[in-house]
């Protein structure tokens, strides 16, 4: 923890924030979508493969994913779930969109790019990068390819969902309004924090996944249900939650070489097209079982990145309660198929 304290007061971070807030302001100047986080991300990702040494603090990005589970959790009402029996057709569409996801993007991989077996289901996995690199590496298969794979595919979602957005509404970031944040009950807060942290310390010791904001968002639906605590955050931190963010993904390619990336970037970017397609078809076919806006599916079929996806749902105000719940169970579903899948080609190959 002091470590953690210690790494927000290093020029490393501070870089990394002298960066990307003028990288911000240039993109919000020119009106480019969700300026605030492809601006920083952006410009972080050039840093890192240029030898900037910049990092983001663990615990910093912990605040931020409280924050943003806190924003979330205003949406969590008892309507949510009774809305939640209708999600269990679009729960069953997601694990369908995921095995179908693992075994043709796999398929690919290792056709097309040369993949190990290993590797190429772990890189052909819509998301769950951190858990599934814990699994690569218990699988002694190739972590650079997984990892590159699923950070260059990453960039490409996050910077092409906010251009499709805009496109197709039109629609602006949210503005502020004229809530009185000030007037509020600050004891609140303070509390659905206390609670957020007691849930994220459990859930992350059952192992549940993105605990951070699945903790954050039980505690707030939970104290808000139960009408013992709810707390409106400004508008305008939602700025600051897509700095850090954007800032994070691009710290990722710290360690990673622009040879690196230019190695494996065409065969990604292909297999991103494919998860993406396979994404829409699945967002369509969702459309007959609930009555949800189409942007707001895409967002949930999304083949990675929860919490950036998460922040984009509450930015362009396209049901986060919704799309996190269904990035959540992407998430559980990914965790539970790929073993089934290693186990059953290693039975295949016993028998054969």
């Amino acid at each position: 923890m002091i470590k953690q304290i210690n790494q927000i007061f290093k020029i490393k971070f501070i870089s990394v924030l002298i960066i990307s807030f003028p990288s911000a302001i240039i993109a919000e100047y020119f009106n480019i979508p969700l300026a605030w986080f492809l601006g920083p991300m952006i410009i972080t990702s050039i840093a890192a493969l240029s030898g900037l040494k910049i990092i983001m603090p663990k615990i910093v990005l912990s605040f931020i994913l409280i924050i943003l589970g806190l924003h979330i959790g205003n949406y969590i009402d008892q309507n949510l779930f009774n809305q939640m029996f209708d999600w269990i057709w679009t729960s069953l569409i997601m694990l369908i969109y995921i095995i179908i996801c693992i075994l043709v993007v796999a398929k690919y991989l290792q056709k097309y790019a040369g993949y190990g077996e290993k590797a190429s289901i772990f890189s052909a996995a819509p998301g769950a990068l951190g858990p599934l690199m814990i699994l690569a590496e218990n699988e002694k298969t190739d972590l650079s390819q997984v990892a590159t794979s699923h950070l260059i595919r990453l960039i490409i979602i996050i910077t092409v969902i906010p251009f499709i957005i805009v496109n197709n509404t039109g629609s602006e970031i949210l503005l502020l309004d004229n809530f009185d944040y000030m007037g509020q009950n600050h004891l609140k807060l303070i509390l659905l924090i206390i609670a957020s942290l007691f849930f994220i310390f459990v859930f992350d010791k059952i192992r549940v996944p993105a605990a951070l904001l699945s903790g954050t968002l039980f505690a707030s639906g939970l104290l808000q249900m139960t009408d013992v605590a709810s707390y409106k955050l400004p508008d305008a931190s939602i700025n600051f939650c897509l700095l850090i963010l954007g800032a994070s993904v691009g710290c990722r390619f710290a360690e990673k070489t622009i040879k690196e990336i230019a190695n494996n970037s065409l065969h990604s970017l292909v297999a991103t097209i494919i998860l993406v397609l396979l994404g829409f078809i699945a967002a369509y076919v969702a459309t007959f079982f609930v009555d949800t806006n189409i942007l707001t599916l895409i967002l949930s079929f999304s083949p990675g990145g929860i919490y950036e996806v998460a922040v984009i749902a509450i930015a362009f105000d396209l049901e986060p309660d919704f799309v996190a719940f269904h990035h959540i169970i992407r998430l559980l579903f990914i965790l539970f198929t790929v073993p089934v899948i290693l186990k059953v080609l290693s039975k295949f190959k016993k028998l054969s």
